[in-house]
């Protein structure tokens, strides 16, 4: 197929990873297409998302926005300014690369880009990982030639009669991997296990409380233990430890690390997770059939941990507990809940697996190439 037959693609989303792996897996699909001559990156060269896609390899094109101001200040005015650069950036990048579509997954980073899509009558399409949709897919979804939702609940809030859900875009391997080969890979025996993890940076109530109840849960429980602390709380999780469980090295039960690279391995080998309610997270949860216990982060943007979380207790998939209500106590209670009562912990299972879109990366570029074929 020759290069004037391919369609070239802007993918914009930064400022999380919560926007940015979706970006990534939809990106990382579309690179391996065939129909595709080119997948240029629009985020901040600031953000986390510039070394992330650095590392796969993506043509990264650079624009400088921050998070918009809450309040009518001066600095709202500065972020006007800023604003209106970036989106100028983003018009001579369209000009220079000539994209045929440009998908954004949210964030403020992903505004400049739409912005000078709309402007240019270059399609766009949006999609949203949240249950509750951030300002800039509300404000954008109108002018979006097709929006993609992670949630039912967030067509409440999106005017638009293009909105399609799809679920969260995820890795190939989380359709693929079965239990049994996930804990071969992890090194991790075939019995009942609980991932704890409270994000890359870590969660200092869950880690604080957990570190307490790791020993009777081993012990009395005999549950295998993936134990992630996030790399900023590693060293204080360890020196606590090491006072209340000295031996803990010595427990084949328990795997402590800062952070694990093969998140797809230890998500997997799960049955039970005590999390945070990021979107991204939710998705991994759906896919691999893990009943979690959610912890939302109290301060995230718009308080959507706390939607999302609550939108999986409504549908029956998940236990709850608001982060300063996390003590020793509190969520022993909550795991020994699941790990005493099978019947409860296989109906959770169920449940979350039955909100799972598998299919959803290979849908969302679907949806992509169709606005694409609609402009020419």
């Amino acid at each position: 197929m020759s290069d004037t037959c391919k369609n070239t693609y802007f993918i914009t989303g930064g400022g999380t990873g919560g926007h940015i792996y979706p970006a990534i897996a939809i990106g990382d699909e579309l690179r391996k297409d065939e129909q595709t001559a080119e997948v240029y990156y629009v985020g901040n060269p600031n953000n986390m998302e510039f070394g992330i896609t650095q590392k796969r390899g993506y043509k990264f094109l650079p624009v400088k926005v921050s998070a918009m101001p809450r309040k009518i200040s001066f600095s709202l005015l500065g972020w006007s300014v800023q604003l209106c650069f970036a989106v100028l950036k983003s018009l001579y990048y369209i000009k220079k690369y000539k994209p045929d579509a440009i998908l954004g997954t949210g964030g403020y980073v992903s505004a400049p880009a739409l912005i000078a899509g709309i402007i240019t009558k270059t399609p766009i399409m949006i999609h949203d990982c949240d249950a509750i949709p951030g300002i800039v897919s509300r404000n954008i979804a109108p002018k979006a030639q097709r929006v993609s939702l992670a949630f039912e609940k967030a067509l409440e809030k999106i005017k638009t009669d293009k909105a399609i859900i799809n679920g969260n875009p995820l890795r190939e391997e989380f359709k693929t991997l079965t239990k049994q080969k996930a804990r071969q890979n992890a090194g991790l025996r075939d019995k009942m296990t609980l991932c704890v993890m409270g994000g890359s940076q870590g969660a200092k109530s869950i880690n604080l409380a957990f570190v307490k109840i790791i020993e009777r849960l081993s012990k009395e429980h005999d549950l295998q233990i993936v134990f992630q602390t996030g790399n900023k709380k590693f060293e204080e999780v360890i020196e606590l430890l090491q006072q209340v469980y000295p031996d803990y090295e010595n427990d084949e039960n328990i795997t402590v690390k800062p952070f694990f690279d093969n998140m797809t391995d230890i998500l997997k080998s799960a049955d039970i997770a005590v999390s945070r309610a990021g979107s991204l997270s939710l998705s991994e949860l759906c896919v691999c059939a893990v009943a979690p216990i959610l912890v939302p982060y109290p301060h995230a943007a718009a308080d959507h941990q706390r939607k999302n979380a609550k939108f999986m207790v409504e549908k029956r998939a998940a236990l709850y507990l608001e982060d300063a209500d996390v003590t020793a106590d509190t969520l022993l209670i909550a795991i020994e809940q699941l790990l005493d009562d099978h019947d409860k912990l296989g109906l959770i299972q169920r449940n979350i697996y039955s909100l799972a879109k598998p299919d959803a990366t290979q849908n969302i570029i679907s949806q992509l190439k169709g606005i694409v074929r609609a402009k020419k």
